[in-house]
């Protein structure tokens, strides 16, 4: 008997999917653990596994579809089964489409411009053909008519002609007499307003040439927006920050990078000051298991294990890696997993059990400049570390005002499990294992 291949939840928050690709076509036989589709989850691309016995009777959609968790997908049976009957009973769900341009991983999902106008949909194949030829006159036509409509509701009549010299020269289009039929604007028209020197404006000269954009959110970002608002919005958030002096850390990254060099000369990935933070990190938090933990409703659950989540920048999101047991891995192994784990997230291609179940995180900026921030508690968690750029600042040795090297770094608590104290005493032994890295040298 026929069986619908339904939609399967391939991680812990997916509640939608996108097809990236059918690896099996209608026709092909198939059986449990057989990877039959690749499909893009709120996190990374995943293979779907098939989970009966037969044929491939009907696929019920195509590359690019959209569809929820438990939708159908496909219909398995017998070779030559009749499922009409079967394909009748089926929920009339319509799935969303989604461009997918190749069958590689995409971090991303083009989304099509839309505008507010009601008589949109002319419009908006213009524009799809503005971003193919931008240099084409159906182009500059389709950029006009979309702002001279939209500025303040108004629609502006005028020839194509009069349109393309208007954005040429920046000409504000509603400051335009026209005097053709129904007061349409002709070319002569533009052209008068030019020679008396009116109507480019400076609001024209700068958004003629780009109409609004509304882009679609990926799964990955919804999945970010409502967890991040969850946490936000639930966890009583309150923030310490503290300044380590970060002179003896750079000193100790360049002889572990000398000694890297000894063990072996061609190698090329060296240990960053993110490696040895992340290892200083899970020190202070085996020290400090109060907040190495989670808020359990009616009870708190401190962790017996150090996973610590590195936050990884992608293309249309973000996602955690974890180091699992970091505590107990030395800074050349920690540098060798953080860099394997966050190329393979920028390549979509981590697995669920890579990316989840974090104990505590870290959020490093600084190599984008920023001095400091504050981030939000990637929830069940308890705790996230903000960390800032290596600055030059004064620093106070000896009683004496020296130059000095300063990293700032924000540790945002959820306060039902941390209080002020014991998150002041965990900063403060991290801080003394950053400034004092031999009191680490010795499990590197």
């Amino acid at each position: 008997m026929a069986k619908i291949q339904e939609m399967t939840q391939l991680s812990p928050t997916m509640e939608e999917g996108t097809i990236v690709k059918w690896l099996k076509k209608e026709g092909d036989s198939v059986s449990p653990g057989d990877i039959i589709a690749e499909v893009e989850t709120d996190k990374a691309v995943m293979e779907m596994e098939a989970f009966e016995t037969g044929v491939i009777l009907k696929i019920l959609h195509t590359e690019g579809a959209k569809l929820k968790v438990g939708q159908a997908l496909a219909v398995i049976g017998k070779p030559g089964e009749d499922v009409s009957s079967l394909l009748a009973d089926l929920p009339k769900q319509s799935p969303s489409q989604t461009k997918v341009e190749t069958a590689l991983p995409k971090e991303t999902q083009t989304s099509k411009p839309s505008v507010s106008e009601p008589t949109a949909p002319a419009i908006s194949s213009q524009v799809s053909e503005t971003k193919q030829n931008p240099t084409s006159m159906n182009s500059v036509t389709a950029v006009t008519e979309i702002n001279s409509t939209n500025r303040g509701g108004l629609r502006v009549l005028a020839s194509p002609l009069a349109k393309s010299i208007a954005i040429e020269h920046g000409v504000d289009l509603h400051t335009v007499i026209g005097t053709g039929p129904e007061g349409r604007i002709t070319k002569k028209d533009v052209l008068d307003t030019l020679s008396q020197g009116t109507g480019a404006s400076q609001y024209a000269s700068k958004t003629a040439t780009r109409a609004d954009e509304v882009v679609s959110l990926n799964g990955m970002r919804k999945t970010i927006a409502k967890r991040l608002t969850e946490s936000k919005q639930n966890l009583p958030h309150f923030y310490l920050n503290v300044d380590v002096n970060a002179k003896a850390m750079e000193t100790f990254r360049l002889e572990l990078t000398e000694f890297q060099k000894h063990l072996d000369p061609e190698l090329q990935v060296k240990v960053s000051l993110n490696d040895i933070i992340v290892k200083a990190t899970a020190a202070a938090l085996r020290f400090h298991p109060k907040v190495n933990a989670s808020f359990q409703g009616d009870s708190i659950l401190q962790f017996g294990r150090v996973d610590v989540g590195i936050a990884v920048s992608l293309d249309g999101g973000l996602l955690t890696p974890v180091i699992r047991n970091a505590d107990g891995k030395s800074i050349l192994e920690i540098s060798k997993e953080v860099k394997e784990l966050a190329k393979r997230a920028r390549e979509r291609k981590l697995k669920p059990e890579e990316f989840s179940n974090g104990t505590f995180t870290i959020s490093n900026l600084g190599m984008y400049g920023i001095s400091r921030f504050t981030a939000i508690i990637n929830e069940p968690e308890s705790g996230i570390l903000a960390v800032g750029s290596v600055e030059d600042k004064p620093v106070v040795e000896n009683g004496a005002v020296v130059a000095g090297r300063v990293l700032s770094l924000t540790l945002s608590c959820d306060h039902r499990v941390i209080d002020g104290a014991v998150g002041a005493e965990f900063l403060r032994t991290l801080k003394s294992l950053l400034e004092q890295p031999s009191l680490i040298a010795g499990v590197i």
